[in-house]
């Protein structure tokens, strides 16, 4: 005689299964947190970054160089490597020491600024990736005082802040002209850029900038300072800089 398998009433079989889900529920949720903090751990960094501490901490300001493909940091008296900063598949055609930081130019057109701890900016440079091959980054990076820093391509002058890589000003070409960043200097505070053109009078083939912008008459520019807390300045108009 065949044996019927034994009856269990739909109630009860909807109980035993909510039984089980909830008995799996937390086994799963592991699972799904392991599986994303593995997809976190091995996905590619943001702009191929690689940066290396070595020794953290150390006494003063560190001395930088470029080798094998990277920016290094080291000790100026002991020698020993601080921190290394690499980008996957490119190379640092440039850097400009900052405040203890690092401001590198890289063969695909971008700059980067980085503390030794983590890497605090990205700025892509339009229409400059070519040129930077074909001619190097003499020049590119120019530093303008009170923490700025201006990137001088043949179309245009950036400025950013070095602190976190905000633009504050940009100055294209005449038309006409283009920059020439490797004949660049310095003269007091401000900055003389070369400025070959077609055609034009000598003195518009050179121009002055500084950390506010070209240096022109009745120029007003505003301040480029890191924005105060806002519970400080309660009145937005009152948060910029006076003319100066």
């Amino acid at each position: 005689m065949a044996v019927l398998p034994e009856y269990a009433p739909p109630l009860a079989r909807r109980r035993d299964t909510a039984a089980r889900t909830r008995s799996l529920t937390p086994a799963l949720v592991l699972l799904v947190a392991l599986l994303l903090a593995a997809a976190h751990h091995i996905r590619p960094a943001p702009y191929g970054d690689r940066l290396t501490v070595r020794v953290a901490g150390g006494s003063g300001t560190p001395a930088l160089r470029t080798r094998g493909g990277a920016v290094e940091a080291y000790d100026r008296t002991a020698g020993a490597p601080r921190w290394r900063y690499a980008r996957d598949g490119r190379r640092p055609l440039s850097f400009l020491p900052a405040r203890g930081s690092a401001i590198a130019l890289w063969d695909d057109g971008l700059v980067t600024g980085t503390d030794g701890r983590t890497v605090r900016w990205h700025r892509a440079l339009p229409d400059a990736t070519d040129w930077l091959r074909a001619r190097g980054g003499a020049g590119v990076l120019r530093p303008l005082g009170r923490g700025m820093l201006a990137v001088v391509t043949p179309r245009r002058i950036a400025a950013y802040r070095a602190a976190d890589g905000d633009l504050r000003w940009l100055l294209p070409a005449s038309e006409g002209c283009a920059f020439r960043p490797e004949r660049a200097v310095r003269h007091g505070a401000a900055l003389l850029v070369a400025q070959p053109c077609a055609s034009g009078s000598w003195t518009a083939q050179v121009i002055a900038v500084d950390d506010l912008g070209r240096i022109i008459p009745g120029r007003a520019p505003l301040g480029n300072g890191v924005p105060r807390a806002e519970i400080e300045h309660p009145d937005p108009a009152k948060a910029l800089a006076s003319p100066r």
